[in-house]
């Protein structure tokens, strides 16, 4: 059976262990964390960015900076992961979802000041499969109506938008180090601080409401409880495993766009003969092959499918069940509008294998189970 995904893996992961486990410092915030950390900065161009132990938990990091709580309404697609509300429902806040474009999956940028009443205080739009989102749209409602905006784009990494790094672009941006991610820390994520007044809170956030961080740096003669925070530091553990990732990542991105590449071309032909829809990549944007999607008919079709290639050794997988149709989302959120395309979109997404180190044989493989469907 082809996999979905593997995690990646460059080769020096095992020894960078190795090294911060002879260090005698495993625990957060040591050479790795650090490294990583700077790596990310310079990379994206951001005032700071903070490894934590998830995206969801950069996420959450950003409810507490940004003083979310009751009877705050915080604006996002319902085509996304649940993280991506979660961290605003823990702080008692409504979450209240925009119809997504069909042609990216993206929240459909000109839906969202429909959606703004005197309770908004956030956006946060999902670079869904790491293409960008419309964000000069995005960012000119928010400046309109004074709202923050938190750029889910934990799938983001090494995508730009107009030649901006995804994450860089709002107040702030959160990405994943998760498994099925482009580069991986097995669990684990970032955030990204783009304003530099916003630093120290966000150090204060992530060491459990304490100062510790200055205390280490000799800024202060002890530390203490100064806020409300939490733990949100991963393991060096974690940071050296990612670290040899980022060291190659230019590697990996190359690798999985010509994956991505290879599939579409090879689909064309059906595509044009209309059995299917292949992802569309808007000009101002550069995306990094996080995944590869194919959009078939409807519910039926994809579900034969999807059997169908189980049957030749291939697992492919579906995507996000829309959070608005789900309990949670009923309880905690509400729907803007026309569900127009979000759940019917959402039926017809079938994700093919991706992933570092997909060989041209098993890809070959996949395209030729996809093909004998049609046929």
């Amino acid at each position: 059976m082809i996999s979905f995904n593997q995690p990646p893996y460059v080769g020096n992961e095992l020894e960078y262990i190795r090294q911060a486990i002879a260090s005698g410092r495993i625990c957060g915030d040591g050479p790795f964390n650090k490294k990583c950390s700077q790596w990310l900065e310079e990379k994206t161009h951001t005032a700071k960015a903070f490894l934590t132990t998830s995206c969801t938990h950069a996420t959450e990091m950003t409810a507490l900076l940004s003083h979310i709580g009751p009877g705050d309404e915080v604006i996002m697609p319902a085509y996304t992961f649940v993280s991506t509300a979660d961290a605003f429902v823990l702080r008692g806040a409504t979450v209240v979802f925009v119809d997504i474009r069909p042609d990216t999956m993206n929240i459909d940028e000109t839906l969202i000041e429909d959606a703004v009443t005197e309770r908004t205080k956030m956006i946060v739009p999902v670079h869904y499969a790491g293409v960008a989102c419309e964000m000069d749209t995005i960012m000119e409602v928010a400046r309109r109506h004074h709202l923050l905006v938190v750029e889910d784009a934990a799938q983001g990494m090494m995508a730009t938008y107009k030649g901006r790094a995804l994450g860089s672009i709002g107040d702030f941006g959160c990405y994943s180090f998760h498994e099925t991610k482009n580069y991986s820390m097995g669990e684990g994520g970032a955030l990204l601080i783009n304003h530099p007044e916003d630093i120290e809170a966000a150090e204060i956030v992530r060491e459990k409401g304490t100062n510790r961080t200055k205390f280490f740096r000799g800024e202060v003669d002890k530390y203490t409880w100064v806020d409300a925070g939490s733990s949100y530091l991963p393991s060096e553990l974690n940071a050296a495993y990612l670290y040899a990732q980022l060291e190659q990542a230019d590697e990996i991105n190359r690798y999985r766009l010509h994956l991505w590449q290879v599939y579409r071309e090879a689909f064309e032909e059906l595509a044009q003969r209309g059995c299917l829809e292949l992802p569309y990549i808007p000009p101002e944007c550069e995306h990094n092959a996080h995944m590869f999607y194919l959009k078939v008919k409807d519910l039926k079709e994809r579900t034969e499918l999807l059997e169908f290639l189980k049957q030749r050794g291939v697992y492919a997988v579906f995507h996000y069940v829309p959070l608005h149709t789900a309990p949670a989302g009923m309880r905690f959120g509400r729907f803007s509008g026309e569900d127009r395309y979000t759940t019917k979109e959402s039926e017809r997404i079938i994700r093919l294998p991706m992933f570092y180190g997909l060989s041209e044989t098993e890809q070959e493989q996949v395209i030729e189970a996809v093909k004998d469907y049609f046929r």
